[in-house]
């Protein structure tokens, strides 16, 4: 073991200085030969290469490989290693050939992106991990399919993470004595931690930057209702039927351990924490209250506001349900699932710089046939969607929201107008179809993979950690490739042609 992973990152060490000397003379020959320089803090997408993005399919390739051929506990022991490890063989030679360009980028996806991401996960993480569901709960078809309904119905409201938090471990639990348990924790990341967040700019990161952006927050309550009822129907009809199957074929007896207690929830008064934290979201989207410059990054001032809240309802949460005290104890709550999204996230948001740079580069950059290629609402949705699984979701859908107003010659000053209906012209008309599109491929498709959505590297962590056997990262994507890819297509057919 010791030996393979020294041989890694020394085969790291390698690529990082074959990436310095290519970016080194990508810039020069740019520098020379554009006239059209980009003026602004960060590094033009149109001057980076195609091959600038190796670290992060590196650290993708890691995730996904190194645990079925090293050890399956790798990433919890050497998640961290391995995050550093990608983000210094982009950082260093992005660093050296760019200079304050690179440093702006990298500062700038950390305090923009990464901290309020990883505050806002470990809110909803720990406040829901002082909320405990007792009582004889048994997992037959009809239960399983009742908490999935559940989670699903609450995600948009709590957020995809507070309801996932919530609800994994009774789910677990209550199936303790299956022997099938997989699918379960499949399919409630398919609802509950990624399609059940489709309704409001609470329930995912993309449609809550839609709402910093001025679309208006119950826009998507009515626009993506539609979409998200009919997948989620035949969804949980494809889980009942496996379920029941699975059941039966384990014998169909819930075995009587001699308990009946009754269903109540204990820890209740974390609600009060975690509708804090909604609110502390709310507010930083409806107040302008200045920004503050950090090395040339705008931070504003609502939002460090909304982190300190969030914080401050994470420590009142651990003060009135102590990590050691019964109630977190009997939920068998920890750290570890938020330390490994914490770490493992930490290398792909510096290393996911480069392909949204060029994204963002549209036509200039390294991907221009891709982009010209996207003209229909099919084709953002599944642009938007099969990007969102691999990149962070919440930059992608921005980058394609930008796309879409440029492409129609619109600004977002007008978004309110056109979403309400006041403004009906053509080229309304179609933003309103592009924007629906892009907000469920966005949402939707962070069910493809474990990374499409942080929810579901934190569920996949409880779910070990309880001692289920989940499926590799490419194990994980026979499911949803073989589920949700042909429903997608289907919604392609029903809701955006």
């Amino acid at each position: 073991m010791k030996f393979k992973f020294t041989t890694c990152l020394i085969l790291c060490v390698i690529l990082g200085l074959m990436l310095l000397v290519s970016m080194e003379a990508f810039s020069a020959d740019d520098a020379h030969g554009s006239e059209g320089a980009h003026h602004g803090h960060g590094v033009d997408g149109a001057k980076l290469p195609i091959w600038s993005i190796i670290p992060f399919v590196g650290i993708l390739l890691s995730i996904a490989i190194f645990p079925l051929v090293l050890d399956s506990h790798f990433l919890v022991h050497h998640g961290g290693k391995m995050s550093l490890v990608w983000g210094l063989v982009f950082a260093i030679p992005y660093l050296i050939a760019f200079r304050g360009e690179a440093f702006y980028d990298i500062l700038h996806i950390y305090l923009i992106d990464y901290i309020p991401f990883i505050i806002l996960l470990w809110g909803l993480f720990t406040v829901a991990g002082g909320i405990l569901v007792r009582g004889t709960l048994r997992g037959t078809p009809i239960v399983n399919t009742f908490l999935l309904l559940i989670g699903t119905a609450i995600a948009s409201w709590v957020g995809t993470t507070g309801a996932s938090m919530l609800l994994i471990r009774p789910l677990i639990r209550a199936n303790a004595y299956r022997q099938s348990k997989v699918h379960l924790v499949i399919f409630f990341i398919f609802l509950v931690s990624n399609i059940g967040g489709s309704l409001t700019p609470l329930g995912d990161p993309p449609l809550f930057l839609g709402f910093l952006h001025n679309v208006p927050f119950f826009w998507t309550t009515t626009a993506l209702f539609p979409h998200m009822l009919f997948i989620s129907i035949i969804l949980i009809a494809i889980f009942f039927v496996i379920d029941t199957f699975m059941f039966k074929r384990e014998g169909g007896v819930v075995p009587d351990d001699g308990t009946n207690e009754p269903i109540r929830v204990d820890g209740l008064f974390n609600l009060t924490f975690l509708l804090g934290i909604v609110a502390a979201v709310l507010m930083s989207g409806s107040f302008k209250w200045g920004e503050v410059n950090i090395f040339g990054v705008h931070v504003y001032w609502q939002n460090i506001a909304r982190d300190v809240l969030i914080v401050v309802m994470g420590l009142l949460s651990l003060k009135f349900t102590p990590f050691s005290g019964e109630l977190r104890q009997t939920n068998e709550f920890s750290w570890e699932p938020i330390e490994e999204v914490a770490k493992v996230f930490a290398g792909i948001f510096i290393t996911i710089v480069p392909a949204l740079a060029i994204l963002k580069a549209g036509e200039n950059g390294a991907l221009r046939g891709l982009i010209g290629a996207i003209k229909e609402p099919m084709h953002y949705f599944w642009i938007t969607g099969v990007l969102s699984s691999f990149l962070d979701n919440a930059p992608t859908y921005l980058t394609f929201f930008n796309t879409a107003l440029g492409k129609l010659h619109l600004t977002e000053a007008v978004i309110p107008e056109i979403l309400s209906g006041q403004l009906t012209g053509p080229e309304h008309l179609e933003f309103v179809r592009l924007l629906t599109a892009i907000s469920v491929g966005a949402v939707f498709m962070g069910a493809n993979t474990y990374i499409g959505n942080a929810p579901n590297f934190m569920v996949k962590a409880i779910a070990e950690q309880s001692g289920i056997r989940m499926p590799s990262f490419f194990g994980y994507m026979l499911w949803s490739v073989g589920i949700l890819v042909p429903l997608f297509v289907i919604v392609t057919f029903v809701f955006l042609r």
